[in-house]
């Protein structure tokens, strides 16, 4: 059959692969199975029970969730009795959700857990469109705090309990019968770096666009894939269709901080990250050859330096043969740390390090890039399996049917096809400022192709700044370089209008320390660490030996290292962990004044 509809996999799934698991996730400490029959059933009791609450077509549910089974039952409900889903993160300030419940005139709110449901119970009395709040798991305050704020609601057993009671079958096939591939499936409310949420309306085939896109990049015999970052994020989500699609087990990670522990549990052939996360397991594995000794430790790090080497058109027959007993003393191992099935990243959100594709990429967990907004649902590009698909350091090919193109004076990268957004939610002015009279979507992005066709990101056109000697800086092809540097968790270079360009510098705290105690550095906190005058010596040397790598006037002339924490939670970073620099600029401006003195 044919998928033209999201909710369409379900029948696909079942037609296709009936007999394993759809999902896998942690109740009461246990790892449950989820099937396809049991997906259907709990998804069309959800339909009958929104009909019969009043949701018709064209209805929004909002739903402020981690990554569970009942994150898809919902979307699949809502979807085929055309209501639209609008997913928020649950780490956003209150004043975005107010916004983003009050701009898309929500009906109806799912919520993971009381927790999330007391972050925002102030903003309901303000929200009068809201009907009733259901809650994913139970609490035995739940009825007396939906009470306070006058809405009906329970958890989500109470409502499908509702719904089994008051099936409607045929009327649920006939909304579904008359939903096309066009209709909006949901609104995603993105702000990025910068400005106020904007609801990106997707339609189906935006996102199955991408779906087919991307469905040639798995190698054939894969059957399971670990999920951890946020299903509100498109990137995810899309490639949560992707696995329903070609029939594989989604395991859901407990949490980030467990991750590692579930891919031993789940052993997962692909996974998707982003660089800040394959950036931390890289520094994991990094420190754990710091504490060997002896030759165990000369030979992992002759392993880890030969991996960076690796180069994915070819290598030469002594480097096979060197890189056959690395993998037999280290890689194996490394490997074995993390479920021992693991063979594909599938990196988003932002560009990976070049170091870091080749050391994964050549112990066996290759690095597949990808690069696209949540206005293009999400790819452009990425990286496959067909000729030229895969060049380490590019975002690989653009989708197939899809139109992307460099422009001149810019560099900026322009993309046109069925992937792009219908448009901004109530905002067409915000959306003809994006995609042009000839259907061309603006990314904001600067680029480059390969000779081979594959596209190179090279920065943002928001973040390029000039100083005041009339020298453009693209902050973040430094940053990223810096980064490299297992010194440097994080880095925000900044000189707009200044005679040069400064940075604010992030230590990882986890190697710093490890650092100091080797040299006999002891410090009571994280503030003395990095005001310890030969750790800043030492940054120093990280400074000059990253400075080489660029012009006089792109380097950094000052920098100031700083006791902080860039985190979601703190609205310093975007669900991508890409940094806020207005955020930070705000955050950091007496350390920032201090630098251009």
């Amino acid at each position: 059959m044919e998928v033209k509809r999201l909710f369409d996999l379900l029948e696909y799934r079942k037609a296709t692969q009936p007999d394993r698991a759809v999902f896998v996730a942690k109740y009461d400490n246990e790892w449950r199975k989820i099937f396809i029959n049991e997906y259907i059933e709990n998804v069309n009791a959800l339909s009958y029970a929104l009909l019969k609450l009043g949701l018709q077509r064209g209805d929004k549910v909002a739903m402020i969730s981690a990554n569970r089974p009942e994150w898809n039952y919902v979307d699949m409900a809502t979807q085929q009795i055309g209501c639209v889903l609008v997913p928020i993160y649950p780490t956003i300030s209150p004043d975005d959700y107010r916004f983003i419940l009050d701009n898309a005139e929500v009906k109806l709110i799912f919520i993971d857990h009381i927790e999330l449901l007391r972050k925002i119970k102030h903003i309901i009395p303000d929200l009068p469109m809201v009907k009733a709040l259901y809650i994913f798991k139970e609490s035995e305050t739940l009825a007396a705090e939906l009470g306070e704020l006058n809405v009906d609601g329970g958890t989500l057993d109470d409502l499908m309990a509702l719904g089994r009671a008051n099936p409607e079958p045929e009327k649920v096939d006939e909304l579904k019968k008359s939903i096309t591939s066009r209709d909006v499936a949901t609104m995603i409310y993105t702000s990025g770096t910068t400005g106020s949420p904007k609801g990106v309306m997707l339609c189906h085939e935006n996102i199955l666009t991408c779906v087919n896109g991307v469905k040639m990049t798995p190698k054939p015999y894969f059957t399971r894939a670990l999920s951890f970052l946020p299903l509100c994020h498109i990137y995810e989500r899309m490639m949560n269709y992707l696995y329903q699609f070609m029939g594989y087990e989604t395991y859901y990670a407990e949490s980030i901080a467990k991750v590692v522990e579930n891919l031993k549990y789940a052993k997962p052939y692909m996974m998707t990250a982003v660089p800040r996360f394959i950036e931390k397991m890289y520094d994991g594995i990094f420190r754990s050859g710091q504490k060997q000794t002896g030759m165990k430790k000369k030979i992992f790090f002759w392993a880890l330096n030969l991996a960076m080497e690796y180069d994915l058109d070819g290598t030469s027959l002594w480097y096979k043969c060197k890189r056959r007993v690395a993998d037999k003393l280290v890689y194996g191992k490394i490997r074995e740390n993390f479920g021992g099935c693991l063979e594909m990243f599938v990196s988003g959100g932002s560009a990976i390090q070049p170091r870091l594709a080749k050391f994964f990429t050549c112990i066996g967990m290759d690095i597949y890039e990808g690069y696209g907004l949540t206005e293009t649902s999400p790819v452009i590009a990425v990286s496959s399996a067909l000729p030229h698909g895969r060049k380490l350091g590019t975002a690989g090919l653009p989708l197939p049917g899809i139109e992307v193109k460099v422009l001149p004076e810019t560099n900026e990268i322009v993309c046109r096809g069925s992937n792009v957004m219908l448009g901004y939610y109530k905002s067409p002015e915000l959306t003809a400022e994006v995609i042009d009279k000839d259907g061309w979507l603006h990314t904001g992005d600067t680029g480059a192709f390969e000779p081979e066709g594959q596209l190179r990101i090279t920065g943002r056109t928001k973040t390029m700044f000039k100083t005041s000697m009339g020298k453009y800086v693209n902050p973040e092809v430094l940053e990223e370089k810096f980064k490299e540097s297992p010194f440097i968790l994080d880095m925000m270079v900044i000189g707009e209008n200044q005679k040069f360009a400064a940075a604010l510098v992030l230590p990882d705290f986890d190697f710093l320390k490890e650092w100091q105690e080797r040299h006999g550095i002891y410090c009571d906190d994280r503030e003395s660490m990095v005001t310890d005058k030969r750790t800043l010596e030492r940054y120093q040397r990280v400074i000059d030996k990253y400075n080489a790598f660029f012009g006089s006037t792109e380097q950094i002339k000052r920098y100031k290292v700083i006791n902080d924490t860039w985190t979601e939670a703190n609205g310093c970073m975007t669900p991508t962990l890409k940094i806020k620099r207005k955020v930070i600029e705000k955050r950091c401006k007496e350390e920032i004044d201090k630098l251009f003195v």
